[in-house]
C-alpha cells in the first residue's frame, strides 16, 4: 500500500496510530480536545473523501479492465466511507465516556475528601476544584458529538442516497 501523499495525507484520518488514552489524558483538556479534533478529521472532510474513494475505485477499476457498473463504484464508496465513519463515532464515544467517568471519580474522590477534611484552607481548595469547569467541558463533548455526527450523516446521505444507514446508528448519542 503506498502511502498517503499531499493533501491527502493531511486529510486522512490517522487510524493507523495507536493514541494511549490514560486518566491523566482526561485532566489535560487540551490534550483531549486535540485527541477529538483529530478525530473529527473525517466528519470534517466527509465530502472530499467520498470524492476520492470514488475517484480511487474508477482508477482501480480501469486498471484491472474490469466492466463494473458506476453505481457499483459508488456503493463501495458509501460502503467503505460509511465503515470509517461508524469507527471513528465509536472510538470518540468511547473516549468521551471513558473520561467522563474518570472526571466524574476525581470528583467525587475530592467531594469525599471535602467531607473528611476539617481544615479550612484545604475545604476551600477541594471546594474550588470540585467547582472547576472540567467535568462540563468533558460533557458538553457528547453534545458536539451528536451535532457532528447529524452533519456527517446529512453530507454523506447527499452524496450516497441510496446506501442504507442504519436509524440505530444514525441516531446514536
Amino acid at each position: 500500500m503506498q502511502p498517503a501523499l499531499g493533501s491527502l495525507a493531511i486529510h486522512s484520518p490517522a487510524s493507523s496510530q495507536k493514541i494511549h488514552i490514560s486518566s491523566s489524558t482526561c485532566h489535560d483538556l487540551s490534550l483531549f480536545k486535540d485527541i477529538l479534533r483529530e478525530y473529527r478529521r473525517l466528519d470534517d472532510t466527509i465530502v472530499m473523501r467520498l470524492n476520492r474513494a470514488n475517484a480511487a475505485l474508477r482508477d482501480q477499476e480501469r486498471s484491472q479492465d474490469t466492466h463494473v457498473k458506476s453505481g457499483h463504484i459508488q456503493e463501495q464508496t458509501c460502503a467503505l466511507v460509511w465503515e470509517e465513519l461508524v469507527n471513528n463515532w465509536n472510538r470518540r464515544k468511547q473516549l468521551i465516556n471513558y473520561c467522563a467517568a474518570v472526571v466524574d471519580k476525581s470528583l467525587d474522590e475530592k467531594r469525599q475528601l471535602l467531607q473528611e477534611s476539617v481544615d479550612p484552607a484545604v475545604q476551600r481548595q477541594q471546594q474550588a476544584a470540585l467547582f472547576a469547569e472540567e467535568r462540563n467541558q468533558v460533557r458538553n463533548e457528547l453534545s458536539v458529538e451528536t451535532i457532528i455526527r447529524r452533519r456527517s450523516v446529512n453530507a454523506f446521505r447527499s452524496r450516497c442516497q441510496y446506501f442504507p444507514t442504519p436509524p440505530e446508528i444514525v441516531e446514536q448519542e
